[in-house]
């Protein structure tokens, strides 16, 4: 069963996205559609990294869109000039 979301995706354009989501009462990921496995360095035992392991309750690949969405305008940046005339001073 699929539980699609409406989502925008930003590469490699930007477009409008339905995207399926992990199944909520997943007794597996508990609905967060992986588990996450934390590992230790085998010399010392401290922490090394972790590991993302997918849920087979969710295909994240599975994706359809909808339609592209024109890029943002770059507007002109403004230069700030300070209010106060005596931002620049010195303390004294």
């Amino acid at each position: 069963m699929l539980r699609l979301r409406i989502q925008i995706a930003t590469w490699p354009r930007r477009a409008l996205i339905l995207t399926d989501t992990p199944h909520p009462n997943c007794h597996i990921c508990r609905g967060y559609g992986g588990i996450e496995r934390e590992y230790g360095h085998p010399e010392t035992g401290e922490y090394d990294g972790s590991d993302w392991e997918p849920c087979p309750c969710w295909d994240e690949t599975r994706r359809w869109t909808l339609t592209p969405l024109p890029d943002r305008p770059q507007w002109p940046r403004r230069h700030h000039t300070p209010t106060d005339p005596w931002a620049n001073e010195p303390p004294f």
